[in-house]
């Protein structure tokens, strides 16, 4: 472990399962990262499985994220400014668990809590103990998914939610809460800006963008392309994750796109045969 690392017990890795969640194509997505680039964007953050790969691997490294669901960016600001309050809260969201964990999870599923620390603890517990650590709104922007089959899930992690508190108080990160054309104003030339969206559907069957109470819709995806060639036209370095679907080849069809296509696990699929055999894609322009 690198020695900046001697004040954390771990190095910090995601502290919510995302659907699309990158930790698993990490080595893949490091070798495809620009050997020199400035800021470092993110404007589908989710996860963060890049971006705490990034600050582990290129300490001092400039790292500005965003993300439009509004309680992940919130978890994220908590566990960076208040993360002994939230173990705290998250403690005694387990042993209530613990004690009778249908009814406890369904009365948190339906609360709404209004302070900082409540909203966050109450979105790491339901997205450890819901069925397939699935994050998913209603078009009414409520939690909904069920109560997963989980004999003794991991709610608290506290070594591992310290690791991110620290990694983010100590790094140059810049964290917000806005739409991702946003980037277009502030990432520069050279800057490399990584885009990894709700995914366009593969089948009809396979449709899930439910991240927040807005659906990543076909003409997001036509923006996100055009904010990409906007980006490119400025001297950004842009990559790109998405499905392996002919919607998103055709709007990369261009010369300054470079497309490769990568296997991956799905792990939130319920049918646990269906997670494996997958690809996706990785467009880049430098």
């Amino acid at each position: 472990m690198k020695q900046q690392y001697d004040q954390i017990l771990a190095i910090p890795k995601p502290f919510v399962k995302w659907a699309g969640g990158k930790r698993q194509l990490i080595p893949i997505l490091n070798e495809n990262l620009p050997k020199t680039f400035g800021t470092y964007f993110e404007p589908f953050l989710g996860g963060g499985a890049l971006l705490f790969h990034m600050l582990t691997e290129r300490i001092g490294q400039k790292c500005s994220i965003s993300d439009l669901n509004s309680d992940l960016v919130l978890s994220y600001t908590t566990i960076r400014d208040r993360v002994e309050s939230l173990i705290i809260s998250l403690k005694n969201h387990e042993h209530n668990y613990q004690k009778d964990s249908k009814s406890y999870y369904y009365s948190i599923r339906e609360s709404n809590p209004k302070s900082q620390i409540e909203k966050t603890s109450r979105l790491i517990f339901l997205n450890r103990t819901c069925f397939n650590g699935l994050y998913r709104v209603n078009s009414k922007g409520k939690f909904n998914v069920p109560l997963g089959k989980y004999t003794n899930p991991n709610i608290v992690n506290e070594d591992n939610l310290r690791s991110v508190s620290y990694i983010l108080q100590s790094s140059k990160v810049n964290i917000q809460c806005r739409d991702f054309e946003a980037v277009l104003r502030d990432a520069k030339k050279g800057d490399l800006v990584y885009f990894d969206p709700p995914y366009q559907p593969v089948s009809d069957t396979a449709n899930f963008t439910s991240y927040t109470n807005k659906d990543f819709t076909f003409d997001d995806l036509s923006r996100l392309a055009e904010l990409c060639i906007n980006l490119d036209s400025k001297g950004c370095k842009v990559l790109l994750s998405n499905s392996n679907s002919k919607e998103v080849v055709d709007m990369f069809s261009t010369k300054h796109w470079t497309i490769s296509k990568i296997q991956a696990n799905r792990s939130i699929n319920s049918n646990s045969k269906k997670r494996t055999g997958h690809f996706e894609l990785l467009i880049k322009n430098y």
